[in-house]
Parts: structure tokens; sequence; C-alpha cells
């Protein structure tokens, strides 16, 4: 089974995703799954992971209906207020859903870099882990350090980086993100997907050998039983197709083995996310 694990929806309207600005107008529509599944079956992609795009539980819920509807739709990661009072019933209220496979923040958009250390966060945390549910950590390489800490604090918790925590790869940065990177990676119960870096790169010129010294060392930190394969749908448009994002790990992942190629490509995420696949994958 092919799994794009991270893929998003949403019905466009600017108080709802502000962070859609001028250089992304291209992402000012409506993106739903009669988009999306046909550029997964010419892709043979064979389940999805809806990604939150929006902080409010509304959206949650919306994702969760899509993903009754269309069975393509494996699982949803979706958002609610973690720091709440009440964020123990709001966890049980959502999980009742088993399409509801994990939870995301969106820290990268927090002017305290230390968020994630904040207590009221961590009892949140703490509630998913009770529900057996993951987290999506969304962070840029400057939160990597605090990322390190943060797992730290929870060991029993499945933890997710999304994007490799965005290197800035349109820069040739390397090194600094590489070494805090590193230090996250020794962590076990931390997984990563392999996505968006194509919107990382020069959105124009980037090509596959920009990429490679990124995911060479993605390989490196955390090797492949613990990568997973996702797209970042739509917002991987602003510099490539479908085909051509998915296209990247793929060719990279020729030099691999049947059996990390297969993990990378689908395996991980089902055991990441047993609840949307089943306890076996």
């Amino acid at each position: 089974m092919i799994v794009d694990a991270h893929q998003h929806f949403w019905r466009y309207s600017p108080r709802a995703y502000p962070w859609i600005d001028e250089t992304m107008r291209v992402l000012r529509r409506d993106f739903l799954p009669a988009d999306l599944e046909p550029l997964i079956r010419a892709e043979h992609v064979d389940r999805t992971i809806a990604v939150q795009a929006c902080q409010t539980t509304e959206e949650t819920e919306w994702l969760l209906q899509l993903a009754g509807e269309h069975r393509f739709i494996a699982g949803v990661i979706g958002w609610l207020d973690l720091q709440a009072d009440d964020v123990e019933a709001r966890v049980e209220r959502l999980a009742r859903n088993r399409k509801l496979v994990g939870v995301r923040h969106v820290v990268q958009s927090e002017p305290d870099d230390a968020f994630m250390l904040r207590p009221a966060f961590g009892r949140g945390i703490a509630a998913l882990g009770r529900h057996g549910l993951p987290y999506d950590i969304l962070i840029y390489p400057r939160h990597l350090p605090v990322a390190v800490d943060f797992v730290e604090h929870f060991d029993a918790q499945t933890f997710v980086l999304d994007h490799l925590a965005k290197p800035d790869i349109r820069s040739r940065a390397i090194d600094a993100w590489a070494r805090d990177l590193r230090r996250l990676a020794q962590h076990p119960h931390v997984w990563c997907k392999v996505s968006g870096l194509v919107t990382e790169a020069d959105w124009q010129r980037w090509t596959a050998e920009d990429l490679e010294p990124y995911l060479d060392v993605a390989f490196d930190c955390f090797g492949p039983g613990r990568l997973i394969a996702g797209s970042d749908w739509p917002v991987s448009t602003l510099a490539a197709d479908y085909s051509r994002t998915m296209s990247v790990l793929r060719d990279y992942l020729q030099r691999r083995t049947p059996q990390e190629r297969e993990a990378v490509l689908g395996g991980n995420a089902q055991r990441v996310w047993k609840r949307a696949f089943g306890s076996s994958g």
C-alpha cells in the first residue's frame, strides 16, 4: 500500500486561511477530494492522510466528514485547543471518530519560540497520549532545539515531524539544521515526514539534485524505518505538480532496497497511524 501521509483540503476564504498570502495566490480557491482523487490514482497512491490547515475544530470536523465520505482518505490529523482547561473532554469527544488519527498545532507561527514547552500545552499533549493519538510537529529549523526538549518530556508519546522542519533549501543552508535534526532523531518515538521540500526550494528553478543533500541527512538521521512519504498537496503546487512532487522521493528511493522503499512509501504510515489502517499495519 502506498500512502500520501500529508495533504490538505479546504474551502477557501481569506478569513479562514490568512497564511495564504499574495505570493500563494494560486492556492486561493477550493481544493477538495474530487481534485485530488484523479491525481493519486495516476500515481498509484492508495490512501492519504488529510492534515489540518486552519486552527478550528470546525475544519477538523469537516475533514472527518470528508474522510467518512471518501475511502481513499484513511484518516485526519486535526486541530483542537490543546491548552484548553477541558482539553481531556475535547480530545475524548473528537477521538470517538476513528478517522481522527492525530493532532497538529501550527507552532511555526507562534510568536513564542518556546511555545511547545508551555505547561498548558504539555497537558494537552499528555491528553493525546492517553487516547493513543500521535502529535505532528510543525516547526522551522530554529525551533529544533526546543523540539528536542519537548519530546524528552513525553517519551511514551508518538511524535511526527512535518516537512523535515522546513530546511532552507533555497539558500542551501544545511549544517545547523542537520546537527539539530540529528539530535531530535536520537529519540526513537519521533518519526519524520519527507514532505514539503519542493516549496522550501526555489519554486521556479529547483531540481531533484537540490533536494538530495537534505534527503541524505533525513535518511542518515531517521533511517528508512522512521521516514514517511507525503506530498503536502496542494501547497506543493506552488513549486510542482503532484506527479513531479511524488517522483522526487520515489526516484531517490530507487537506490534503496525494496523493503526500505515499502516502509517509507506506506509501511511506516500504517505503523504510526494504526487507527486508520488497523493494528496489524
